[in-house]
């Protein structure tokens, strides 16, 4: 269960692969960036020089970067340097794509706790934002992101969401995910709903501008 979390644990040493999910911005140039590894789970790490030219278009939420976690006390926040591994940039001018993207990292950086490892989770998210690069359009992907929704609901223990996206038309695919709106509000987001479900509202219209033709 996600609510088990237990302090980071960090690499012992050099880069591993993350996948940038929230990107705030802290003092005049730098960030704390929330990465979602396989081993370390959610971590928040300050860059310096994130909102910097060089960096910018590194730590776009959905890139995969390699990054170098060093923490120097438990009472401060690790620091990291990252290198860019995937760019999701050449899809942030997809109105679809941008909003899949968008509402899947605000969602993994909003639900899960930090320092957990969460293996499914991860593999899960890097598979999602794979499908929404290379899929020919938004019915090849929004069936992986309701299930990656449904996953999330599951590993946080609120129950089990129904298993009818592999099979459901467009129009039964969209009720799911209607239906899966309040539970992700409530159970998975709390206090943060309003900002972060903000972003599944733009998704959801998109989507269903698509109609069931």
């Amino acid at each position: 269960m996600m609510d088990d979390a237990t302090p980071p644990s960090l690499p012992d040493a050099g880069p591993v692969p993350q996948i940038v999910c929230a990107v705030l911005a802290h003092g005049e140039t730098g960030a704390v960036v929330r990465l979602l590894g396989s081993e370390t789970g959610l971590v928040a790490a300050y860059v310096a020089g994130a909102r910097g030219r060089t960096l910018r278009p590194v730590l776009i939420p959905g890139n995969l970067v390699a990054a170098d976690l060093v923490r120097r006390s438990e009472s401060r926040l690790p620091t990291a340097r990252v290198e860019l591994v995937t760019s999701r940039g050449p899809w942030l001018g997809e109105p679809l794509a941008s909003a899949g993207i968008a509402w899947a990292c605000a969602l993994t950086a909003a639900a899960l706790p930090e320092g957990l490892p969460l293996p499914a989770i991860h593999g899960a998210l890097a598979a999602l934002l794979d499908a929404i690069c290379l899929a020919p359009s938004a019915r090849g992907w929004a069936r992986a992101l309701a299930g990656y929704e449904a996953l999330l609901l599951r590993e946080a223990g609120h129950g089990l969401a129904p298993a009818r996206a592999a099979t459901a038309d467009w129009p039964g695919l969209l009720a799911l995910l209607d239906t899966q709106g309040p539970a992700i509000a409530s159970q998975l987001l709390a206090e943060r709903r309003r900002d972060v479900m903000a972003a599944r509202a733009i998704l959801l219209d998109r989507l269903k501008r698509i109609g069931s033709d």
